[in-house]
């Protein structure tokens, strides 16, 4: 467990797992116990439910497709349903929505293009793999949504310096429960697949289908007030629908900065923490370090041990508390166990390091 920066591969043959690593033996990686260098790569593949290795990484993905092509299709066909309406009535809110319900089934596209490329296994130069394009693609829902906002609030402004007559009341009441509905069922859909294989992009996309089908049934308070011979109804409605766009823009983008900063929910490190200091054989726990690559889980620990363990009984400490981080925290792909000691006769085993890290 001594020297500095070098790799060394396992006599067990181990290899690597996981989207988050690359293909190959990674070895051990030395550092210290202040979490200035972790070590201890990922080498073993755990074998659960039922004995099966499941690629969970994988698995989400496909679920994640299977969630954005049906989706898809029913905002399409929800989108096409609204255009001829909004067409034949003039109902600048109805437009609004209409354009906002057409964003939204497009932003399926990058979406399902970042789930295809996050598949791609890693390589020497992307050593985590891909996960990360699902953000990207995130980013770009975030603009979607800006950018629909922007033509919502033009036609809605422009409606109310220009007022015009609607026609196709009972008509434009309907296109507006029938883009609440399909919203509904689209933003569930995506919301709950989203948290559960843990993709922020499309958690973040489903709020945005929720938002488009409580605006949809503001379309119903526009053509009810074009029936009582109010003019201006449709328009106000069109801003109020602008300004439920932009409520759901503030969170898609701060789900996604928090997703492209690293956080993660400290409640997720507290678990770590605690699995860890239970893990047999560790007297401490450094700090523990966690980042999302795509809808999977990454983690950097050390271990404090006994400096007395050989190095194959201090292996066997970091491969439980890595075993123990599995089971632990939800989506983790994989874990970096550091194993580190306190020294001897007040030595401080990194002291060579020092040098490193100060100004």
């Amino acid at each position: 467990m001594t020297g500095q920066g070098h790799t060394h591969g396992h006599a067990e043959g181990h290899t690597a797992g996981g989207p988050g690593g690359p293909a190959g033996d990674r070895g051990h990686e030395h550092g210290n116990r202040h979490g200035r260098r972790q070590g201890h790569g990922r080498g073993h593949h755990h074998h659960h439910h039922h004995g099966e290795r499941i690629d969970a990484a994988l698995e989400g993905s496909v679920e994640g497709l299977r969630t954005l092509w049906l989706s898809f299709a029913v905002l399409t066909a929800t989108t096409a349903v609204q255009a001829v309406i909004a067409a034949l009535s003039g109902s600048v809110a109805l437009l609004g929505d209409t354009v906002h319900n057409a964003t939204d089934a497009l932003t399926a596209l990058p979406l399902a293009l970042a789930f295809v490329l996050g598949r791609r296994a890693a390589t020497r130069r992307y050593t985590y793999g891909f996960g990360r394009a699902e953000d990207l693609a995130g980013v770009f829902v975030v603009l979607v949504i800006a950018a629909s906002a922007a033509f919502a609030g033009y036609e809605a402004v422009r409606r109310l310096l220009d007022p015009q007559d609607i026609t196709h009341l009972p008509a434009v009441a309907a296109a507006g429960l029938v883009g609440f509905a399909g919203n509904e069922w689209v933003a569930r859909a995506r919301i709950r697949t989203g948290r559960r294989i843990g993709s922020a992009a499309l958690v973040a996309d489903g709020l945005h289908a929720r938002t488009d089908g409580f605006t949809s049934l503001a379309v119903l308070l526009g053509a009810g007030g074009a029936a009582l011979g109010w003019r201006y109804a449709d328009p106000l409605i069109g801003l109020v629908i602008t300004g439920a766009i932009l409520l759901v823009l503030r969170g898609a983008a701060r789900e996604i900065w928090h997703r492209l900063m690293d956080a993660v929910d400290p409640a997720l490190v507290d678990a770590a923490e605690h699995a860890l200091a239970h893990v047999e054989g560790v007297g401490a726990v450094g700090a523990v370090r966690m980042r999302w690559i795509g809808h999977t889980l990454r983690a950097e620990t050390s271990v404090e041990v006994d400096p007395g363990l050989t190095v194959v009984q201090a292996h066997a400490v970091a491969v439980a508390a890595e075993h123990a981080l599995l089971h632990t925290v939800p989506r983790l792909a994989g874990a970096t166990v550091h194993i580190d000691h306190a020294g001897t006769a007040g030595q401080d085993p990194h002291a060579a390091l020092d040098h490193h890290f100060t100004r």
